[in-house]
């Protein structure tokens, strides 16, 4: 029973131990982040018509977008790069807030088709805004510039991120008097492509058309790791 009771007692030192030495950890988050020039635009665009009859609504619409499509594919904009996003028939009421309680009325329909296109020659962008609105564009819905390729951008960030973490783990050991051990965990999370506050110069097409400014977008790389502490 004595020996029983010395090997309990040798195993739950032991443990508490191992406890205390898994306790003795430094963990840090960082940041990395690459700037770049975009290569790419998504741009959404529509075109909305009203009219006392749906199918003349409609019809006005669709023959605008055909048109539209149309100059973009001469444009060099290739088919997976153009997708319908949006397709509505709306009625128009009248005498919907009027206070002599007669009856609302449909006085007409509001026809919408909203596509989203994507621009991989940016030269052209200013050229191609300018087209479609000729063409009969008439809404816009937004303008975002990205990367066609991240990844590269992405493996820079992420070394960034761990040099910057690695560092801070460092400062914290010396700061503690302590010697840093080897990296026990180490996890990401991918922030995305945005824009970036810095802009470049102001970019428009030769022949020209919308002045659009590119700008930078921004690829960030979030990462945690753990080190541990050695004796």
């Amino acid at each position: 029973m004595k020996k029983i009771a010395f090997l309990a007692a040798i195993l739950a030192v032991t443990a508490a131990g191992l406890a205390h030495a898994e306790e003795r950890r430094i963990t840090v988050d960082a940041v990395g982040t690459v700037q770049a020039a975009p290569d790419m635009a998504t741009i959404t665009l529509g075109v909305t018509n009203e009219d006392p009859q749906a199918s003349t609504a409609m019809q006005a619409t669709s023959d605008a977008v055909a048109q539209i499509l149309k100059r973009l594919e001469d444009m060099g904009v290739e088919a997976r790069d153009v997708q319908t996003r949006d397709l509505s028939l709306s009625p128009v009421w009248s005498g919907r807030n009027n206070s002599s309680g007669e009856r609302p009325e449909i006085s007409g329909f509001v026809a919408s088709n909203n596509v989203q296109v994507r621009v991989r020659d940016l030269t052209q962008l200013g050229t191609i805004m300018d087209a479609v609105i000729h063409d009969g564009a008439n809404n816009f819905g937004g303008l975002s510039f990205g990367v066609q390729d991240p990844a590269p951008l992405q493996a820079q960030a992420r070394a960034q991120a761990v040099a910057e973490a690695t560092a801070k783990a460092e400062q914290l050991a010396q700061a503690a008097n302590v010697s840093l051990g080897e990296v026990q965990q180490i996890s990401e999370l991918v922030g995305g492509v945005r824009p970036a506050p810095q802009m470049r110069a102001m970019a428009m097409a030769e022949g020209g058309g919308v002045p659009v400014a590119g700008g930078e977008v921004s690829v960030s790389v979030n990462v945690s790791m753990e080190f541990g502490i050695s004796d």
